[in-house]
């Protein structure tokens, strides 16, 4: 075997009672789709060009050398309610590597069933799998923490969801896939030595300057305060904020039902089972608090003082909404050309948002379109909207090139759900150049070009998209 991966292993030290160690199951006939050579690089991947190997390898038909293959367990909320056991269903991480940037997971999502499948085959469907690929990485582009898309393969089979559809696989890097479930279930099952295990693992690997529980809370508390904020910043709907799906470093996990918002509402749904809008864009910020919550009623049995514990982490947990507003207040300051807008900023910022939803319109053209000085036509006609925009250029007048700052902060494109839906049919019918061309457009999403301009197009009443679905 030429291909060479730099593999760690650190979470199999841990103990284990935390994943199950197993290989991938083979599938029939892999075939690469795609392949991040510029990740691969960054994680110290080497011998990348035989396009064979590749496929076998992160198709799960041959275990690369050094790896230690296995999958994690852990429960969750879920939508509110508690589901005492989950786990990898459909993944393997097959390890992890050191790099000078951090340690990273590697992981096969779509590899096969595991013991914690609940039944299922395991797999996982080709458009999913482009959408977790396209998504991700767009995300990366934009800014934003998220896990990373290295390869995407496609397996030569079939699953059979309401139909049957093409199989694939995806790998998935990231800083790493402890979540808050997974300290959940080792407090669900008493396990207080897993929990402390746990815990200095996830301190060792993502915040080494705590010294205590309550520290450790208060930096994952800050690190999903920035990421929430900044998906607010962009009309970003994860859909599915369940807190298997809350990492504790902080990364945007898990792209199943998410979406990006064209005309603005604050209460946007597009995920087909959140029936209730508790995911809503608008309930995020709420979202991320109570899972914070979870997580500190999680790390209360490592404290020396119960009653103290739950004292501190409720005063933790209470300053996050406060926090969550700063970072709002930052982001979206930045998008109307603010270096350090302040409390009385807010009214301009919400009344602009109060309009974009009046009008009906679409997020990122409206914040484009300032940065741009080029026509809203949701907006211009609006007489409300011209006496914003005039105490607008007035609050900016005072900073020094604000329209260098929302360059930086106001994508030209975004991956719109119709022109993603429009990808994966052409790939199902065996058409990956739309896959490719998004992936290359996205990577440079606040460059103008006329290349993209088709990207910057809301969706006509025939193309929209009104849900999206876990699907794997």
């Amino acid at each position: 075997m030429s291909l060479s991966i730099p593999f760690a292993n650190t979470y199999g030290t841990l103990p284990a009672q935390l994943f199950t160690r197993m290989k991938p199951t083979a599938v029939a006939d892999p075939s690469l789709i795609a392949f991040n050579h510029d990740l691969a690089a960054e994680l110290g991947i080497e011998n990348t060009q035989d396009i064979a190997e590749l496929s076998r390898v992160f198709g799960g038909n041959e275990v690369p050398q050094g790896a230690d293959p296995l999958a994690q367990l852990y429960a969750a909320h879920q939508f509110g309610q508690w589901n005492p056991q989950l786990g990898d269903g459909r993944a393997l991480m097959l390890g992890d590597v050191e790099t000078t940037a951090g340690r990273f997971d590697i992981q096969l999502k779509g590899s096969g069933p595991t013991p914690y499948s609940r039944n299922g085959d395991g797999r996982a469907w080709l458009g999913p799998v482009l959408r977790e690929y396209v998504m991700s990485e767009a995300m990366h582009a934009l800014g934003i923490p998220t896990t990373r898309a290295l390869a995407a393969v496609a397996t030569g089979e079939q699953v059979f969801r309401e139909t049957a559809l093409p199989g694939a696989v995806i790998t998935r890097v990231a800083a790493s896939h402890i979540r808050v479930g997974t300290f959940q279930i080792l407090v669900a099952r008493r396990d207080l030595d897993g929990l402390q295990a746990l815990n200095e693992h996830a301190v060792e690997r993502h915040y080494p300057d705590c010294n205590n529980p309550l520290e450790f809370l208060q930096a994952v508390i800050h690190a999903q305060a920035k990421l929430v904020a900044k998906w607010m910043s962009i009309g970003f709907i994860h859909g599915v904020m369940n807190t298997d799906n809350c990492t504790v470093s902080g990364e945007t996990i898990d792209y199943g039902p998410c979406a990006f918002m064209d005309e603005f509402h604050p209460m946007q749904v597009f995920s087909s089972i959140d029936r209730h809008g508790r995911y809503a864009y608008g309930n995020q910020p709420d979202i991320i608090v109570w899972n914070m919550a979870q997580l500190a009623t999680s790390l209360v049995p490592l404290m020396p003082d119960a009653d103290q514990a739950v004292k501190d982490f409720t005063a933790a947990v209470h300053a996050m909404p406060k926090l969550l507003h700063e970072n709002w207040r930052n982001a979206f300051g930045a998008k109307l050309g603010m270096t350090s807008p302040s409390q009385e900023d807010d009214r301009l910022i919400q009344e602009l948002l109060q309009l974009m939803a009046d009008e009906k319109a679409d997020f990122t053209n409206t914040f484009r379109a300032l940065t741009d000085g080029t026509a809203n036509p949701k907006l211009d006609k609006s007489d409300a909207f011209q006496s914003w925009t005039q105490r607008w250029r007035t609050r900016i007048e005072r900073e020094e090139d604000p329209i260098a700052k929302m360059r930086a902060a106001n994508p030209y494109i975004i991956p719109r759900n119709h022109q993603i839906e429009a990808m994966i049919q052409a790939a199902v019918q065996g058409d990956y150049d739309p896959f490719h061309r998004l992936n290359a457009l996205l990577a440079t999403p606040f460059a103008a070009s006329s290349e993209a301009l088709y990207l910057t197009h809301p969706p006509q009443d025939a193309e929209r998209v009104e849900a999206t679905f876990c699907g794997t």
